[in-house]
């Protein structure tokens, strides 16, 4: 493990600060991994609106998560119910089991479904071939 990281520190355009415990260091990824740092101090206008847009960006994200879960919740009972009406032997009929099935483990998680979910499920509607008993080689 090194102590050392690659960083380069860029002055603030509006504030100049420098290093100091009552300025605040933020941090940045750079090309080819190279860190930047830029000191800023607390009364700083370029900082002031980076916090506002984080701010605005996380409210954004929030507001977007309620609105997209309400969403989420209806289509997939609607894609239930379509799924239901379907009669058993028609050709969509695992394609949209797969779905529906899909689509419930993505509700019972607060992440993302896994492969191995999704290879469970898959495999539960497509099957794979299973080879013919009686065929002879020959």
């Amino acid at each position: 493990m090194t102590d050392h990281l690659d960083m380069e520190r860029v002055d603030c355009a509006d504030c100049f600060a420098l290093p100091g415990p009552d300025n605040t260091r933020v941090l940045s990824a750079r090309a080819g991994g190279m860190l930047g740092e830029v000191w800023h101090m607390p009364d700083c206008p370029q900082f002031t609106i980076m916090r506002i847009m984080g701010e605005e960006g996380c409210k954004r994200v929030l507001e977007e998560d309620v609105w997209a879960t309400g969403v989420f919740h209806a289509a997939r009972e609607r894609l239930q119910q379509a799924f239901a009406a379907l009669p058993a032997d028609t050709a969509v009929q695992p394609f949209v089991g797969a779905l529906t099935e899909l689509v419930q483990a993505q509700a019972d998680t607060t992440g993302f479904v896994m492969l191995h979910r999704w290879a469970e499920i898959l495999d539960r509607h497509f099957p794979p071939p299973f080879p013919e008993s009686d065929r002879t080689t020959g």
